[in-house]
């Protein structure tokens, strides 16, 4: 930390958790404990239930983590090609090129997301491209929405690269395929674990373009958290919200325990 005697780091402390606890923590623990309970109509709730749970881990519910899964693999695992095929290209061009760049993959998230939603639809609606009413119009808009973020992420990591590594295997005849796919991709795993999880639960929670886009038989489950709560059932929305968090979390740990040759150096 940069603070170093006691007192600072324990002024530190407390500052982070006034500031965590009610912003963070506590809207998140009152989701969890309204997923487990039947009613809360004074300052704490009754009618601690399980049931709530049972009803979210079957049918369509169980269908929606499973569609809100594959749509954000799918689009983590595009936007990742995507993003590193991008930030690798524009490491090589110059400096006005690549601001152009930067400002084209940084537009879905410049703009709100319902917005790139309409975007995608409009777009995609009519001939020769019609998506419109298909799954790939939702995995489309999910990787316009998180490709920017794998897109700066692998930048980032470019940027800090150490170029001596290139250079000895350029020195020694290797080609440049053999020093993208054996030096240079090697080097940039960590970050590019970093991406794909950051990419994963962005796609994981999104709604707004979500909702303007899925056919009925390619229902998220963000989309069915907020019919629930729109009908009325809080506790049922909760339970659902608390499935989808545990799963993002699940899989964002997943990802943290991969680790390659590159995140020792």
């Amino acid at each position: 930390m940069l603070v170093h005697s006691r007192k600072g780091r324990w002024g530190a402390w407390a500052v982070f958790a006034l500031l965590f606890a009610p912003l963070f923590a506590l809207p998140l623990l009152i989701v969890a404990v309204a997923s487990v309970s039947t009613h809360w109509s004074g300052a704490f709730p009754s009618g601690p239930t399980a049931g709530h749970y049972e009803a979210v881990t079957r049918g369509e519910s169980l269908a929606a983590l499973g569609v809100s899964l594959q749509t954000a693999i799918g689009a983590s695992l595009v936007a990742l090609v995507l993003g590193t095929w991008a930030a690798l290209s524009a490491s090589a061009v110059g400096r006005r090129a690549r601001r152009v760049l930067d400002a084209l993959f940084m537009l879905p998230v410049a703009v709100p997301s319902v917005v790139v939603g309409l975007a995608v639809l409009v777009a995609y609606s009519k001939p020769p491209v019609t998506l419109n009413g298909t799954r790939w119009i939702v995995l489309l808009a999910h990787t316009v929405l998180v490709t920017a973020f794998a897109f700066q992420s692998v930048s980032a990591a470019l940027a800090r690269l150490d170029p001596a590594y290139e250079q000895a295997a350029a020195s020694l005849g290797a080609r440049p395929a053999y020093v993208l796919l054996r030096v240079k991709l090697p080097l940039l795993l960590p970050s590019l674990n970093a991406a794909a999880g950051l990419c994963f639960a962005l796609s994981m929670g999104e709604l707004s373009a979500t909702m303007m886009l899925y056919p009925p038989d390619w229902m998220p489950l963000p989309v069915q958290i907020f019919a629930a709560t729109d009908r009325g059932s809080l506790f049922t929305g909760s339970a659902l919200a608390v499935v989808l968090m545990a799963t993002t979390l699940l899989v964002l740990l997943a990802v943290s325990r991969v680790r390659t040759k590159a995140s020792y150096r």
